[in-house]
């Protein structure tokens, strides 16, 4: 297998990565110009058992990261400013970058309030070479916005998205197929989509711990070892991924997982955590206006295979009453092995504009009429926007949420 691409077409393709450089902490200090050139953490109270949800590159000289429980970040850099997560207004300000993309090419696929795929390929006809828009993209989003970014530009998105993180912040990074064996050769493992510290050690039982030494190794060793992933790994060592940017009117399902840092058998935990995550997929369904009419729920297990489930509404909903209510019946009938759970994650499919009716999915399972639940879930959810997430949310979340804060801390590109 050679470094380069197995088409010719895809060598062709440039793929643009933006990433914004500590997106809610920069936010804060460009709203409040006191808090810049100071450590900024963003996530809750540090009198109480919350995470870090971002922090300043200030405050990251003083060891706080991202998962990190909060109280943990107090104790590193009692000095800093902890703001709580604000939001809407921080889609504000994203709606401001989205929009300020847009203006180079349709073809765009956000992974978030602060990062997102663009494929250039086209564009460069009318605004010149990929690197050029990059450039004018980094500078744009400071002078119009006062924020930094950082770009990645490659022929695909697994190496554009690599491309971003290798000279944050503020960074300009291009992988061409000439620079790409250089780039990856030492890499560590754990640079690969995919590879946590539960792969990593796996990777590094089989004397693995470079991407370069991951390329030597033989398909048939990964696959025995880490399955189907393994072989997943192989390719992506090798600069290969072929799927394409898709914007978000070509988005099939809108869905939420987590990878456990430490695998867990808990059974009352990944329950809590189900809930936690059909909470999100229900708001993010709201927020794009659409309801959906099947449910998928997935686990992997710590020897890497993935079972999934999944089961039709009578009607299309975006209540995640309703979604829970059917991901913990399908969570149930997934046969439990011996081994633990490394993954869990719910997604929504086969969606439907918001007017058509939503009828029967609350007669046993709610105690309000669904136009109250309606109301319930506007007021919830406009809270959320404007004082963020954590000001208005079940217990039994609250308490996922610090949990998986300790059991998956990981620092934010």
């Amino acid at each position: 297998m050679t470094l380069g691409w197995k088409l010719r077409n895809l060598l062709e393709r440039k793929i643009l990565h933006m990433d914004m450089d500590a997106f809610f902490a920069s936010v804060e200090q460009h709203d409040n110009p006191s808090f810049r050139g100071k450590p900024v953490i963003v996530g809750a109270d540090p009198r109480g058992r919350g995470v870090v949800s971002t922090c300043s590159y200030e405050a990251r000289k003083y060891g706080v990261h991202s998962a990190q429980p909060i109280k943990e970040a107090y104790r590193l850099c009692p000095q800093g400013i902890f703001l709580p997560v604000r939001g809407g207004r921080y889609t504000e300000v994203s709606r401001s970058i989205m929009h300020l993309l847009a203006e180079y090419t349709p073809l765009i696929e956000p992974l978030s309030l602060d990062e997102a795929f663009l494929d250039l390929t086209a564009s460069q006809q009318i605004f010149g070479l990929a690197e050029s828009i990059g450039k004018r993209i980094i500078e744009e989003i400071q002078n119009k916005l006062g924020l930094s970014a950082s770009v990645g530009i490659a022929p695909n998105k697994f190496l554009a998205k690599l491309a971003s993180d290798l000279q944050k912040p503020h960074g300009f990074v291009v992988i061409t197929p000439e620079n790409v064996h250089e780039i990856l050769e030492r890499l560590g493992v754990e640079k690969l989509w995919g590879v946590g510290p539960k792969t990593a050690e796996t990777l590094h039982g089989l004397g693995i711990g470079t991407i370069g030494e991951l390329r030597q190794t033989s398909p048939q060793v990964l696959a025995d070892s880490l399955g189907e992933l393994g072989l997943q790994l192989y390719e992506l060592a090798y600069g290969h991924d072929e799927r394409p940017v898709t914007p978000n009117e070509s988005v099939k399902s809108i869905g939420h997982e987590i990878t456990f840092q430490v695998d867990t058998e808990d059974h009352q935990f990944l329950v809590g955590v189900l809930l936690w995550l059909c909470d999100q997929v229900a708001r993010r369904l709201r927020q794009n206006d659409v309801k959906g009419r099947v449910i998928t729920i997935k686990l992997r297990d710590s020897n890497f295979k993935t079972l999934t489930k999944r089961s039709t509404f009578d009607e299309p909903t975006d209540f995640e009453e309703a979604i829970y209510h059917e991901a913990l019946k399908l969570f149930e009938r997934i046969p439990k092995a011996a081994c633990k759970v490394r993954l869990i994650g719910v997604s929504v499919s086969d969606f439907e504009n918001k007017s058509r009716a939503q009828l029967g999915l609350f007669e046993t399972e709610s105690p309000l009429p669904e136009k109250d639940l309606t109301k319930l879930h506007q007021t919830i959810d406009k809270l959320r926007d404007r004082f963020g997430e954590r000001i208005i949310t079940k217990g039994t979340i609250l308490q996922v949420q610090n949990q998986v804060g300790e059991k998956n801390e990981r620092h934010e590109p």
